[in-house]
């Protein structure tokens, strides 16, 4: 068989419900077959994924191993990757039809980048209306200066596994991925990325990100399993990014920059497990707020005021308890008396009823 110029990775884990949408999405690409393949990656589904899989040969490739999370999965099916170009998919997401086309396009148009994301559908099996989820224009992206890197930290959400398309070369050099990142291997992989060839994220939706029960790991998520995998994700990628960065040649300056952003989820969720001082949650919150919204009303601003007054008020856990209790029960809406912050991220979200 000719190299393909494209390989598509899909990885999957237990998703004998959505497998079989995510290839065929792949198959009915509006692109040549002959130069694409797929390869699945499976991290020891025990459920009936091998047999759904197997359906789809030869057109389809299949690696099984045993189970060892995300960045076990990556680590075995990139070096398998026969393609110059990388695309991602995880096994309960699925493509738009001119996925493929366009990410090719922009990249042979520009040579140099080595990494292409977009935005994308989200998709609800409970009762949440879908949502489109895009950049409010296309970007271009790398870690050369603190101002594009907090471009970068807003917009790395479009760089997620299903969103992400990036040059084989670029990605022998991120390899290995920790093994103890089995959940959010991606993240380690688009955030060295743009350190070594800049990376341009679309404002159009070419993927279906789907939100269920068996996620891994959700945010909001009330599992105490789901939440301390969470965490120690997080705390191992604030361990292992800087010294990868530091290597590729990224500044202090923006380094940090970068990885504050999961520096605050890290400490938020780190004191809604184990506690803390009430005076730490203050500064998780504060900083939280800053990250997220470049300007607020006067009306939402003392709403934030009140929050974090609470924060000095309650223990930690008792805050994020409560705090869960808000977003789960749909009480944000009472911000749209108050009027709704500007988001720091330029992202456009609409909102469509089924």
């Amino acid at each position: 068989m000719a190299t393909p110029s494209v390989s598509v990775l899909i990885d999957t884990y237990n998703h004998e419900r959505f497998i079989e949408q995510a290839i065929v999405s792949v198959l009915e690409q509006d692109f040549p077959s002959s130069e694409r393949e797929i390869l699945v990656v499976d991290d020891g589904s025990t459920d009936n994924t091998a047999a759904l899989v197997e359906k789809f040969r030869p057109q389809v490739r299949y690696l099984r191993k045993a189970n060892g999370g995300q960045a076990s999965a990556f680590n075995a099916g990139i070096p398998e990757a026969r393609g110059k170009i990388v695309a991602f998919l995880d096994g309960d997401d699925w493509w738009a039809k001119d996925k493929l086309s366009t990410v090719l396009e922009v990249m042979a148009k520009n040579p140099e980048v080595g990494a292409v994301g977009h935005g994308y559908y989200e998709a609800h099996d409970g009762v949440l209306p879908p949502r489109t989820v895009v950049p409010k224009a296309r970007y271009r992206l790398h870690l050369g200066d603190v101002h594009t890197a907090r471009l970068f930290s807003s917009l790395r959400g479009f760089l997620g596994t299903s969103r992400m398309t990036m040059r084989k070369s670029l990605l022998d050099r991120v390899l290995p991925i920790p093994e103890d990142l089995v959940i959010e291997a991606d993240e380690h992989i688009f955030t060295l990325a743009p350190a070594i060839a800049d990376a341009i994220v679309l404002d159009r939706p070419l993927c279906h990100y789907r939100f269920h029960s068996n996620n891994l790991f959700q945010f909001g998520s009330n599992d105490p399993s789901k939440r301390r995998r969470k965490y120690n994700v997080l705390k191992a990628l604030l361990r292992t990014l800087p010294p990868r960065l530091a290597e590729l040649g990224v500044s202090p300056e923006v380094a940090t920059e970068v990885l504050e952003p999961l520096s605050v989820d890290a400490a938020r969720m780190g004191l809604s497990l184990d506690g803390g001082k009430p005076w730490h949650t203050f500064v998780a919150e504060r900083a939280a707020f800053r990250l997220s919204y470049q300007r607020a009303s006067v009306g939402y601003r003392l709403f934030k005021g009140a929050v974090l007054a609470l924060t000095l008020l309650l223990p930690p856990r008792r805050f994020y308890r409560l705090r869960d209790f808000y977003a789960a029960n749909g009480l944000r809406k009472l911000r749209n008396v108050l009027g709704e912050p500007t988001t720091a991220a330029p992202v456009r979200e609409q909102t469509t009823e089924a």
